[in-house]
């Protein structure tokens, strides 16, 4: 199989911006750009009804994002500014810590200005157009999540400042991009990272492999995630609501607390937990066997 090319600071990539934007270029996309764009967005609105979240499905609708082609930046960034006040900027792919947080801070999302390729569409290394706009982008309408992020953004720096990022880090993956939320037709997908994947929003909500466990923010900072497959186990948030509690929260006290402790493994139950669902790891344990 083709090795899938790297891109911004994966590629060491240094743009002249200080900030890493980059022009999107959208009349430089090829007619197998788009193509690709339209395969992976045509498959994945069929799986939202039963799976995603209703402000996802919301935000879908009302971005009216279309299957034909690769969404422009500016037109996004005009729907968003006045409904959240957030714009999409494009980069060459991933930034700096300091970078991304700045932007996230700023209400800026960066997305990645690339597509994958059509032999890279059910894996990428990288997160791409597809993964940042159809995955983030729709949340990016809801108040809620649109504020949230931005105090992640703000809560970021003062991690990277404090030596604690990766405690932070995880509480970005599992809500942000991996994240479960309960509504009243069950527990549904709002993390970009399940809703742009296509056997991730069938695992992560229907398998039973995986661990569902009630969201508890220090419970979270201490578990490791998997950046290789499928997650050994999803937070489950209440509601949407829930993530406002942790925009106001001072995480120093938090950091404190968890460093003391010894880092959780992403399949591990503690008898503390609030599990919906105890996961088999059946396929987690057949991945491992020869």
């Amino acid at each position: 199989m083709k090795a899938a090319a790297l891109h911004g600071l994966a590629a060491g990539a240094r743009p002249a911006n200080a900030d890493w934007t980059i022009p999107q270029r959208w009349e430089d996309y090829s007619a197998e750009d788009h193509g690709v764009w339209k395969t992976l967005f045509e498959r994945q609105t069929r799986l939202l009804p039963g799976h995603a979240c209703d402000e996802f499905v919301a935000g879908m609708q009302n971005l009216a994002m279309g299957a034909d082609q690769i969404p422009d930046f500016r037109r996004l960034s005009d729907v968003l500014m006045q409904r959240t006040g957030w714009q999409v900027v494009a980069v060459p792919g991933l930034v700096p810590d300091e970078v991304f947080f700045e932007h996230l801070a700023s209400r800026r999302f960066p997305a990645g200005q690339f597509i994958r390729q059509p032999h890279e569409l059910d894996y990428l290394q990288e997160p791409d157009v597809f993964h940042d706009v159809f995955g983030h982008v729709p949340m990016l309408m809801n108040p809620v999540i649109a504020d949230f992020i931005q105090a992640y953004g703000q809560g970021g720096l003062r991690a990277l400042r404090l030596g604690k990022l990766p405690y932070l880090a995880r509480v970005y993956w599992y809500t942000v991009e991996f994240g479960l939320v309960r509504q009243k037709e069950g527990i549904r997908v709002y993390g970009a990272g399940i809703a742009s994947s296509r056997a991730e929003t069938v695992f992560s909500t229907d398998d039973a492999s995986p661990n569902r466990i009630a969201f508890e923010l220090e419970r979270v900072m201490r578990t490791l995630y998997r950046i290789d497959d499928f997650q050994e186990s999803y937070f489950v948030l209440d509601g949407i609501e829930q993530l406002l509690q942790l925009a106001s929260i001072d995480f120093s006290a938090a950091y404190e607390r968890v460093a003391a402790l010894p880092d959780l493994q992403p399949g591990d139950v503690l008898p503390t937990d609030k599990v919906s669902h105890r996961g088999t790891g059946s396929y987690h344990a057949n991945r491992k066997t020869p």
